[in-house]
């Protein structure tokens, strides 16, 4: 039997179409791009994460010579955030991503699968979705209202 798989998701082509905190958090993580570390591979990325209590916090990439060393600007700033504030919620997540070199044909960028998975454990801690945002520098900006919309068959720890 064949089923089909059906991504829910929304396309804002500017951020003219976003709410207010979502162009805040678009251009935190706009900024925290331009800090990223990125000397091999010449591609930014930086994420900016909103908690339940209203606090916003950023990172970025950061790579190491030694790959894989570096992270995943993603992981960098969900891993902080787990870190420093462990009982909030994370209620929304935007990643604004490409290359240094950004041109208008560079579509907005998802996450990786590390990242994935590192989003879909905070999402089961929590029992609660996260608002997933992925944009590039035209502000093209995709939101899904899960991870397990870009992960639809997911490993989590019930598998253990």
């Amino acid at each position: 039997m064949r089923k089909d798989i059906h991504i829910s998701y929304e396309h804002f082509k500017n951020s003219t179409e976003l709410n207010e905190i979502e162009r805040e958090l678009f251009e935190k993580a706009r900024l925290a791009r331009e800090k990223a570390y990125a000397p091999y591979s010449d591609f930014f990325v930086g994420c900016a994460i909103l908690l339940e209590n209203g606090s916003i916090f950023s990172g970025n990439n950061q790579e190491n010579a030694a790959f894989p060393s570096g992270l995943c600007a993603e992981r960098t700033t969900l891993y902080w955030v787990a870190a420093n504030f462990p009982n909030e919620k994370i209620k929304k997540i935007f990643i604004v991503g490409g290359p240094k070199e950004f041109s208008e044909k560079n579509p907005p960028i998802p996450p990786c699968g590390s990242c994935r998975q590192s989003i879909i454990e905070y999402e089961t801690k929590q029992n609660e979705n996260i608002d997933l945002y992925f944009a590039n520098l035209n502000e093209e900006t995709i939101k899904v209202h899960s991870i397990k919309d870009l992960l639809p068959f997911s490993f989590d720890g019930t598998y253990l």
